[in-house]
Order: structure tokens, then C-alpha cells, then sequence
């Protein structure tokens, strides 16, 4: 026994010791990796050659905030997440550089999270817009295009689609699973307190189907988003809402003759020849592979940011990006604490004149909701706070926004679900199958009200109800003071209903039609800063030894680890992981929640 003992422990100190030095391993191969692309992190600036094309590529993730962090310095890789700020601001920059003769729009949009939305997408447009205005010309090669790429793409002067090309434009589609079937099925309990009939981010745990107030709700949302798409794209092709109408129901996927016929595009030709084509515009050279172009990612980086600037006095912009959960939260979420923090920073900071608050949220914790908009009334007391609303700013989203002094929104943006609800499980029947059972003591009734291991009793049901519709009322009373309307009539358009931004405006939710920009110039005439100021975002990225902390932290990102899954089970696994993962950051102290029906997904 002894001489086992011993093996034994001299086998986990091996272990220990073998851990320990793989760990520090790892740590100095990073370290060494990062010092080699330190040390040619600085190539040298791509040359510009007159005449060329600003190629944007759109197999890209557009976020409204900076990624954390940012190891493309280090790498020759093309960039797979762009900033909306960078992207306009790159497109605005091209219209009055002699250098840039065009913009060529190519690829597909790879969305992720709450990225890449029509709030955004409008904003880009609008932008191509100005860009065209200057007399330069915008062109688009499509091989397979998504309603979301022909949003954008059909702006362009010229429109060319591949010959084996298709364009998938069939309308949007809301949908969500339920899972009350399944937790019936393997015992699990739910009970739910909630306020607003529409308030329907409980219903896939608690029904199969949708309720008819979901259903209407969601409906008049997607023809509303749905109805300014096709508008946009009407316009700007010379053609009639009927029309873009008509080729959506024609075909799931619309192929090049059809899509020709139907003056979706100009051209049908290959790829070769709209090369062909480029090289003889931008005057390339008879030899040259390519014709003379710009990939938009390194324009970017050759371009003048406000953001870059160090000292003088300048706007904020605070990207509230994600869920709102309880606590500090993560890269991905909006902490109530932490963003708190920061906007108490901004407050006392003399050199920030006015805050912009871009949010793209669909909600989350009321607690933490509260946090945030307690800074934001006190912040616009010694400075004005203006507030961008991106693809989503509902419930929560809507919470944190309510008092801004001027609200911007676009007309796709999802908006409004003035609502709050409570959910609760319990595992009693599953446990009880699998022959686990459970016991305790407690000093008061209801000092086990919160266990998992039972349902709630009536009373402390009722209990809970109460704590719900006291923050529901709150919500209602904040949103009427903060847009200056009647509360009767803030109840009336509340009841957890999602808008349209176009009808967040005609109900006096919203205050004007715009993006970012708009946001950001309005402010900085508010504060007359005229039009050189500086810009401070936060979240700030994150320094090079906070990525390594964070990276050795968290293992491998999960976009790495999502990149892995493809295919149709990849689908399935990313879809369930995202309808669930909402319920993991569930984190209210009061368990009460303002946020949209569970991933209303858009497609």
C-alpha cells in the first residue's frame, strides 16, 4: 500500500508539473508568436494608385461596436469583423479622395449575434448613397445574394449577377422553437409572471405555438421592416414596391435570367469579365492580374479617426451592445456595473462634451437596466446624452434609452417592448424519475422561494408578481417622463409590443430618422464642436497582455470554435446554443427581466 501511495503521489506531482509547464509553454509560444508579428506589425502602408476601385467586401460581421480586441496588426488575414463607424466613415473618406475612382460591392454578409441587422445595413446604404452623389459610380458583383446583401447591393449603379448566380430575396421570416413539449416530456416545471399581453419572451417555454399576440405583433413587425426594405430597394432600382413585391414570391431563389428580366440586375457576366472590365477603367496595366483597388479594411486604416486623437475635447460614444446582464459582464454583454462605471467616468470627464449612446440591444435585467439609466439621467443634467438606436434598442434596450435627450433610430430598428416578465423552474418531476429527491430546513416560509427543486407556492407567486408589476409600472412612468408623454397613453402602446423605428417615431418613441453619424453630428452641435472633435468609444480594446489574459482565461474563442461546425448539424447546434444561451444570462437579482421574446430571429 505504501509503495502504491507513493506511485500515486509521485504520479499527480508529474501530472501537476507537467500541467504547469505546458501551460507556461503555451504562454511562451503566444508571447514569441506576438513578438515576431510585434515586430512586423507595422508594414508599410499599402499604396493607393490613382484611379483605383474601393473593393468592400461584404463576407463580413458589421458590429456597431470595436472588437475587444484586434490581432489582425499580426497577421496578413483578411479582417472578418468591421466597425459600422469604419465602414462609413471609409465610404464618406472615398467620395473626396482623388485617388478612388469607384466602390465595387462583392460577397456575401456573414452575420453573427446581433450583427449585421437593417439598422445597420441602412446606415451603410445611406452612406453609398452620399458616395454616389459625389459623381463616382458604385458597382456590385454577385455570385449568391441574400435579402441583406441586395439591400445594400442594389444602391449600385450597376448591378452585375454571375450567370450560375442567384439572388435570395423570399421575404423575412420570424421564427422560434418552443420547448414546452420537451420539458413536459422529461419533468421540467416552469411558471412565469409577467406583465403585457405581448410580453411573449416566456411563451416558447410555456406553449407550442405562438399566442395570437405574438403572432400578431411579430407579423406587423416583419411587414414593417419588411415594407421599408422594399421600398429602399424600389427606389433605388427605378422600380415599384409591387415589383421588388412580385420577384420576392416568384422564386426561392432567383436565378440570372430572371433576375435580368425582372431589373433586379444590369448585367449577367463572369467574374473574369467585370475584371476585364475594371482593369480597362482604372487604366491597369495590360499585364495586370487585377485592375488598380483597395481592399476597404486597409483603406480604413489609412484613413483620419477622430477616435485616434489623445487630447482635446471630444464626444463619447458608448457602444451598449448585447444583452444587459447583472454584475461586470463580458466582451459580448452590456454589465450594468460596468457600463455604469464608465458612464459616471464620462460625466465627471471636463474634456467629453456630450455622450452618444449607440444601443443595439434586444434587453435583459431590469436591475441592471436601471443602473445604467440612473448614470444616463445624471450625466444629461451637466452634459446632453443623444441616443442611437441600431438594428435592436427594445425593452431593456428601450429602458437605457428613454431619457436620452434626443433619440435617433432607423426606420428597420426593432424597438419599444415596454413589458417586464419573471420565469421560474423547477426540476421536482425529472429528479423525481431519475430517483433523486430533495430535503432541507429554513428558518422562514420563504427562504427556499428561489429552489429549483420545487414549483412556487400561490403565495410566492404572488409575491413575485407584485415585484413584477411594480417594475412594470416603474417602466411605464420612466418612459412617459422621459418622452414627455401621458402615461395613459405610454400604457396603451407598452404591454411588451415591439415597433418599427418608423413607428416609434409616429408614436413620439423616437425622435428622428437616422444612424450613428447623425447621432454623433447632432451632438456635436449641441456642445458646438464644430467639425473636428475628438471621439472616445468604449468599450475600449482591450492591451495586448489583457487579450492574453483573457484569451488563456476563456480557452479558445468561441468564433473559433464556431468556425469548426458547419453543414446542417452546425445549424442545428448553433441555433439551440443561441435560444438557450439567452436563458444563461438570465443573472437579475429580482429575477425580473425586460427584454424581447426569446431570440426573435429575423431571416
Amino acid at each position: 500500500m505504501k509503495n502504491f501511495l507513493t506511485s500515486l503521489l509521485g504520479a499527480l506531482v508529474a501530472l501537476f508539473i507537467f500541467s504547469v509547464c505546458g501551460v507556461l509553454l503555451f504562454v511562451g509560444v503566444l508571447g514569441a508568436i506576438i513578438s515576431m508579428g510585434v515586430k512586423h506589425s507595422k508594414p508599410a502602408t499599402a499604396k493607393i494608385e490613382q484611379g483605383s476601385y474601393l473593393v468592400f467586401d461584404l463576407s463580413v460581421n458589421i458590429t456597431d461596436a470595436p472588437p475587444p480586441y484586434d490581432f489582425s496588426e499580426f497577421s496578413d488575414s483578411r479582417e472578418t469583423t468591421l466597425q459600422l463607424r469604419h465602414v462609413t466613415r471609409a465610404i464618406r473618406q472615398a467620395a473626396n479622395d482623388d485617388r478612388i475612382t469607384g466602390i465595387l460591392l462583392t460577397g456575401a454578409f456573414n452575420p453573427a449575434g446581433i450583427g449585421t441587422g437593417f439598422g445597420a445595413l441602412q446606415e451603410v446604404r445611406q452612406a453609398l448613397v452620399q458616395f454616389k452623389k459625389s459623381g463616382k459610380p458604385v458597382k456590385a458583383y454577385i455570385e449568391f445574394g441574400s435579402t441583406r446583401d441586395y439591400y445594400v447591393e442594389s444602391i449600385a449603379n450597376e448591378i452585375t449577377l454571375d450567370p450560375y448566380g442567384e439572388i435570395h430575396m423570399p421575404g423575412l421570416g420570424g421564427e422560434s422553437p418552443f420547448f414546452a413539449g420537451a420539458f413536459e416530456k422529461y419533468g421540467i416545471g416552469v411558471q412565469v409572471t409577467r406583465v403585457g399581453k405581448y410580453k411573449s419572451f416566456v411563451e416558447p417555454f410555456t406553449r407550442q405555438d405562438y399566442s395570437p399576440e405574438a403572432r400578431e405583433e411579430t407579423q406587423r413587425l416583419l411587414d414593417d421592416v419588411w415594407g421599408s426594405v422594399i421600398a429602399d430597394i424600389a427606389r433605388a432600382r427605378q422600380l415599384k414596391p409591387a415589383d421588388i413585391q412580385a420577384a420576392a414570391e416568384s422564386d426561392v431563389l432567383i436565378r440570372a435570367d430572371s433576375a435580368k428580366q425582372r431589373h433586379l440586375v444590369d448585367k449577367v457576366a463572369y467574374r473574369d469579365e467585370v475584371i476585364s472590365e475594371l482593369r480597362k477603367e482604372t487604366g491597369a496595366k495590360l499585364d495586370a492580374e487585377s485592375f488598380k483597388q483597395v481592399g476597404l479594411s486597409d483603406y480604413v486604416k489609412q484613413g483620419r479617426d477622430p477616435a485616434a486623437r489623445v487630447a482635446g475635447d471630444g464626444i463619447a460614444v458608448v457602444y451598449a451592445e448585447g444583452d444587459i446582464v447583472d454584475g461586470e459582464g463580458g466582451s459580448d454583454n452590456i454589465g450594468g456595473v460596468r457600463f455604469a462605471r464608465e458612464l459616471r467616468k464620462l460625466r465627471q470627464d471636463d474634456d467629453v462634451k456630450a455622450v452618444v449612446l449607440r444601443v443595439d440591444s434586444p434587453g435583459g435585467s431590469a436591475t441592471a437596466a436601471e443602473d445604467i439609466q440612473r448614470e444616463i439621467r445624471l450625466t444629461r443634467k451637466v452634459k446632453p446624452v443623444i441616443v442611437s438606436m441600431g438594428s435592436y434598442a427594445a425593452s431593456g434596450g428601450y429602458w437605457i434609452s428613454a431619457y436620452g435627450d434626443h433619440i435617433f433610430a432607423e426606420p428597420t430598428t426593432i424597438t419599444g417592448s415596454i413589458g417586464v416578465f419573471g420565469i421560474m423552474f423547477d426540476v421536482q418531476k425529472l429528479a423525481g424519475d431519475l430517483g433523486v429527491t430533495f430535503d432541507g430546513v429554513k428558518t422562514g416560509k420563504f427562504a427556499d422561494a428561489f429552489t429549483i427543486s420545487r414549483p412556487k407556492t400561490p403565495e410566492e407567486v404572488a409575491s413575485i408578481q407584485h415585484s413584477v408589476d411594480w417594475i412594470y409600472g416603474q417602466f411605464v412612468s420612466k418612459v412617459a417622463e422621459g418622452r414627455k408623454l401621458k402615461p395613459d397613453f405610454v400604457e396603451g402602446i407598452a404591454q411588451g409590443r415591439v415597433w418599427s423605428g418608423t413607428e416609434a417615431k409616429r408614436l413620439g418613441l423616437v425622435d428622428e430618422m437616422g444612424g450613428l453619424t447623425a447621432a454623433i453630428g447632432y451632438a456635436a452641435k449641441q456642445v458646438n464642436l464644430g467639425a473636428d472633435f475628438r471621439l472616445i468609444e468604449y468599450p475600449k480594446k482591450k492591451n495586448l497582455s489583457e487579450a492574453i489574459q483573457e484569451l488563456i482565461g476563456k480557452g479558445v474563442p468561441e468564433a473559433a470554435v464556431a468556425a469548426t461546425h458547419t453543414g446542417l448539424i452546425g445549424q442545428i447546434e448553433r441555433r439551440i446554443e443561441t435560444e438557450l444561451k439567452q436563458i444563461e444570462v438570465l443573472n437579475d437579482p429580482q429575477g425580473v427581466y425586460a427584454l424581447l421574446p426569446l431570440h426573435l430571429s429575423i431571416n
